[in-house]
């Protein structure tokens, strides 16, 4: 496949967030611990993967479809503009299309590297800075992945997008650390959880879908870590406090949610931004999939206490208000379960082709 270049300018390689006040918090109390965060911080020691082996970096993408999707999961499909294409130009949608959604991806895990570094260097509680340190690992991994999917399978990176910088401006330069929990694990990983289980569950690309499902199994455990610590805060914060977060969340929420329009993409292919965001904004698969990416945010809120008329308002307004029904356990669990299922028919395939490979040198002895 002939390698793009990145639409990234060299100059803006560089982004610093100013923090003032961010103090380092230590723990001299080192016989206490919460049961289930310890649990979780078992779980993230012996759950831990290597990409280099776990994921067959030897498949090769379609670039014309590099996920596999059917057209009508394609943002602007239905629209008169994209009647008027040919396939090539279709094509091209595609490519850039996944190419941005990756690229949101990479800059979202990187902004998950550093704010859990932050919590680990702010949280007051030993056991949170336990499980805050295998994050940190688990972080830096999923960087990796999407850095060398994009490098390698799809040759192009979009820079990061206004909606997710300004998120991340905000998670990072508030000093209290219940803020960088709430913006990175509840926020923005429970969006990015919704976004990878779409990618899981309807791209037919095997390396797309197992990248997603491997990474998904991992920030399962990043949101119930970031649940339990709030669940636990929140209901002894003053009505001000809760109310200063619940706005933080629907403003985070709305920039979310705005954040998918890919405006990024219509721009670079020259198309009529106008029109593809209007047709993004009427679209009732885009309307569907914009709710979705809800579905692991709404319910996660709504167990650490955060849901009060603002915040439900919001929801309501969204569409997304139902959600607060679901089990963030369950939905959990589920990602674990895909995953280990996922890994064990990989195990089988591989078992299965080396006993093939190796039956005609047995036959020559």
């Amino acid at each position: 496949m002939k390698m793009r270049s990145s639409t990234e300018p060299l100059e803006a390689s560089q982004w610093s967030i100013a923090s003032p006040g961010n103090s380092a918090v230590f723990q001299w109390d080192y016989d206490a611990g919460r049961s289930r965060l310890l649990e979780l911080y078992e779980k993230g020691k012996t759950k831990q993967w290597d990409a280099s082996t776990r994921l067959d970096w030897s498949l090769q993408v379609d670039p014309e479809n590099p996920l596999g999707f059917p057209d009508f999961y394609v943002a602007l499909h239905g629209s008169d503009i994209w009647e008027r294409m040919d396939a090539k130009a279709r094509g091209e949608v595609r490519f850039h299309l996944d190419s941005w959604r990756f690229s949101q991806f990479l800059h979202g895990e990187q902004g998950a590297l550093v704010c859990a570094s932050r919590i680990v260097q702010t949280v007051p509680d030993l056991d949170a800075k336990f499980y805050a340190a295998t994050q940190v690992f688990d972080e830096a991994r999923h960087v990796e992945v999407f850095s060398r999917y994009l490098r390698e399978k799809l040759g192009l990176m979009y820079p990061i997008n206004p909606h997710l910088k300004t998120l991340l401006e905000q998670a990072l330069g508030d000093s209290r650390w219940d803020l960088t929990y709430l913006a990175m694990q509840v926020l923005i990983e429970g969006l990015a959880l919704s976004a990878f289980g779409l990618i899981r569950d309807l791209a037919t690309e095997p390396l797309g879908r197992s990248l997603t499902a491997y990474v998904m199994q991992d920030e399962a455990r990043h949101v119930a870590f970031g649940r339990l610590a709030l669940k636990e805060l929140y209901p002894r914060l003053t009505e001000k406090e809760r109310d200063e977060r619940e706005q933080f969340a629907v403003e985070a929420c709305y920039l979310m949610r705005d954040r998918f329009l890919g405006q990024e993409v219509f721009e670079k292919l020259g198309l009529d931004v106008a029109a593809c965001a209007e047709h993004m904004r009427t679209s009732e698969i885009m309307l569907q999939y914009q709710q979705m990416l809800f579905s692991r945010i709404v319910p996660t809120l709504k167990d650490i206490g955060l849901w009060g008329p603002r915040l439900r308002g919001a929801f309501a307004d969204m569409g997304v208000l139902e959600f607060g029904e679901l089990s963030t356990e369950e939905q959990g669990r589920a990602d674990e379960d895909v995953a280990v299922e996922m890994e064990r028919l990989r195990g089988a395939r591989d078992a299965y082709v080396a006993s093939v490979t190796s039956e005609p040198q047995e036959a020559a002895h």
